[in-house]
């Protein structure tokens, strides 16, 4: 399989010859008439791409791809349009869409640009993958030193990003108060280990649904601290 798209086009003779030219090239294609019910297949399940019409019965194509943008997950979008204006791929463009036919196109053209698309999107998802650390519901940004949980952001010191992030990039590793200490406080800091204590404490009431019942900061007695392994 190679990969599933949401092609939203009204034109039920425009939305058969796509359908056929994808699912010919081994895409599984899901068929929708109206921008209502594009936005609730996105939000049951994520296609891999959205063909997307401008033109569209009540919620329009435009809309559609403003309210996919706002969602936390990048979904790659390619806008159709009998119009030729400049106007209306600079709009689309600008809303996120990452490319633009415009009816009447053939097969080889729609294919070419689907796979482009979709090469883009993933080289670009394993990129952010290379910067993002998830764990069930906690997701942290290297990049952008920020932390969601549910996707809800959560305000951290920098101690306390950090901290995070040395436990939660060796799952299951268990480090010891002074090693902590030397590794995110460095080796000239003067403090002693109880530092690590209320840290720790202070990422569980933030993190932590139940901080007397951690999923991730987890204590191992008389050591220090591990962050849990995904089961």
């Amino acid at each position: 399989m190679q990969g599933t798209i949401l092609l939203v086009e009204d034109e039920a003779a425009i939305a058969a010859f796509v359908q056929t030219a994808l699912e010919r090239e081994g895409f599984a294609v899901e068929v929708v008439e109206d921008g209502r019910q594009a936005l609730a297949c996105v939000n049951q399940a994520l296609p891999d791409l959205i063909i997307l019409d401008l033109i569209l019965p009540g919620v329009n194509g435009l809309e559609v791809c403003r309210t996919v943008r706002r969602m936390s997950t990048y979904v790659p979008i390619i806008m159709l349009t009998a119009r030729g204006e400049d106007v209306d791929k600079v709009v689309g463009l600008e809303l996120g869409a990452d490319d633009y036919i415009t009816k009447p196109f053939n097969t080889r053209e729609l294919i070419a640009r689907v796979r482009a698309v979709l090469r883009l999107a993933r080289s670009r998802a394993t990129m952010d993958e290379l910067d993002r650390l998830r764990i069930g519901r906690l997701e942290i940004d290297l990049t952008g030193r920020t932390v969601t949980v549910g996707g809800q952001p959560v305000d951290l010191t920098p101690k306390e990003f950090d901290l995070l992030v040395l436990l939660a990039s060796h799952p299951g590793r268990v480090f010891g108060r002074e090693t902590l200490l030397e590794k995110v406080w460095g080796y000239d800091y003067l403090g002693d280990s109880r530092t690590v204590d209320v840290h720790i404490q202070r990422l569980r009431r933030k993190l932590e649904e139940d901080p007397h019942r951690p999923r991730y900061l987890l204590t191992v007695r008389s050591i220090g601290y591990k962050f849990a392994r995904e089961d």
